[in-house]
Order: structure tokens, then C-alpha cells, then sequence
């Protein structure tokens, strides 16, 4: 499977306890052997540093939206203008296509940590789905439609088994507009790996729950 340059990938490590998630971009493709910079863990935005033989479970979406899943192995580094770290690529049938369900969206506050031109603003929600959501905000933000943002989205659950989630991904600003005397802007999300994007699913059917749990309660 030819993978485009410059594609965004998440790494999950499934021979280490550490499940930390990293995010690294494509630079090269060479036969069997994938090439990717220095990987940046996506909780503390620090590099991480591959051992030869790791095994990860990489995901990403690609240029149609597919979803894709496959297992890999470090191969080692190499030195070049851009250092960078060797994947073994799988064959085609290795490859999983992840399905992506209907986003459900739902009403509810969430707070939203909001990272643009390496400035921090928060905002809570209007509404949230796994594929987007829409924030209140002030009439003057400092960003506009179309640009990229780097978001944390706090997820509260109410089963204490799951406790507090923090979902870090990156949006692109489609549309702000005005709606009953208030601003929102309309974020759709870039680059939500499997995992963060399961947690989203999971709040908004909760959510859901609780809403119609309310309207029968009357």
C-alpha cells in the first residue's frame, strides 16, 4: 500500500506496559520499509526515542477519510538531513480497515483547551461528535475559517470506571457564525487517532443516554 508523504500517523506500543500514544509524519517510502521522523508523545509533546525491534500498532486516515490499522516493527535509525526511524511496512492484506460509524452529536459542555500561534485559550462546548464539535466563544477570536487548531477536550464520565478523558487532536475552523445572540465556531477534527475518537463515541452515547433519561423523567 502506497502511503502519501507528509501523512500524520499514531504509534501504540504492543510489547511495552507503557501504552503512551505518539504521532509522527510520513517522509519516505521505500519497498518494505516506511520512514518517519522522530515521534512526539501527544500527552507531554516530547520526542520519543524508538528502540530497535518495538513493536507498534500504527493508525491513520488517509486522503478519502479511510481509517486505516496495521503492525509494525522499528528497524532501526537512520542519519540524514531529517533523522529519522525505519518502519517495517506489512503487505497489502496486513492492512485493517477501521469502520467509522455515524457520528452521533449531542448538546453538552465540555471544556476545551485551545492551542493557536502557540497561544492557550479555552472555551467550552456547544455540542461534540466523534467528527466535530462547536464551541462558544467571544466576537473576537484570534482565528478565523479554515485555520488549523491544536485542541485537549476534557470528557467527564459519569461511569467511575472511566473517569476523566483527555482527548488530544487538531480541527480546522469551518464556519463562525452567530446563533441566538451568541458566537460559536464549528470545528471539524484533523487528526483523531482510533483510540481518542472511541472515547468521543463512547461520552456522546453516554450523554445521550443521560439526556433521554431526563426528558422521560418529566
Amino acid at each position: 500500500m502506497e502511503l502519501k508523504i507528509g501523512t500524520n500517523i499514531i504509534l501504540e506500543s504492543i510489547s511495552s506496559d507503557v501504552k503512551d500514544r505518539l504521532r509522527a509524519k510520513i517522509v519516505e517510502q521505500k519497498n518494505n520499509i516506511l520512514y518517519i521522523d522522530y515521534p512526539t508523545n501527544i500527552q507531554t509533546n516530547k520526542t520519543s526515542f524508538l528502540l530497535e525491534g518495538g513493536q507498534y500498532r500504527v493508525s491513520f486516515v488517509d486522503e478519502a477519510k479511510n481509517a486505516y490499522a496495521f503492525k509494525t516493527e522499528v528497524l532501526g535509525r537512520i542519519k540524514s538531513n531529517i533523522p529519522m526511524i525505519m518502519l517495517a511496512l506489512p503487505a497489502n492484506d496486513q492492512f485493517i480497515r477501521i469502520q467509522r460509524r455515524e457520528y452521533v452529536r449531542v448538546a453538552t459542555p465540555v471544556d476545551i483547551a485551545v492551542e493557536y500561534n502557540q497561544q492557550n485559550y479555552q472555551y467550552v462546548s456547544e455540542d461534540i461528535s466523534a467528527g466535530g464539535l462547536a464551541i462558544n466563544i467571544p466576537k473576537i477570536v484570534p482565528f478565523k475559517e479554515n485555520d488549523e487548531l491544536q485542541l485537549i477536550i476534557v470528557l467527564p464520565f459519569s461511569n467511575s470506571n472511566e473517569g476523566v478523558k483527555y482527548v488530544h487532536t487538531s480541527a480546522r475552523v469551518i464556519r463562525i457564525i452567530e446563533k441566538d445572540q451568541r458566537m460559536l465556531a464549528t470545528l471539524q477534527f484533523t487528526n483523531t487517532d482510533d483510540v481518542d475518537r472511541q472515547y468521543i463515541v463512547r461520552f456522546c452515547f453516554e450523554r445521550q443516554l443521560q439526556n433521554r433519561k431526563k426528558e422521560t423523567s418529566f
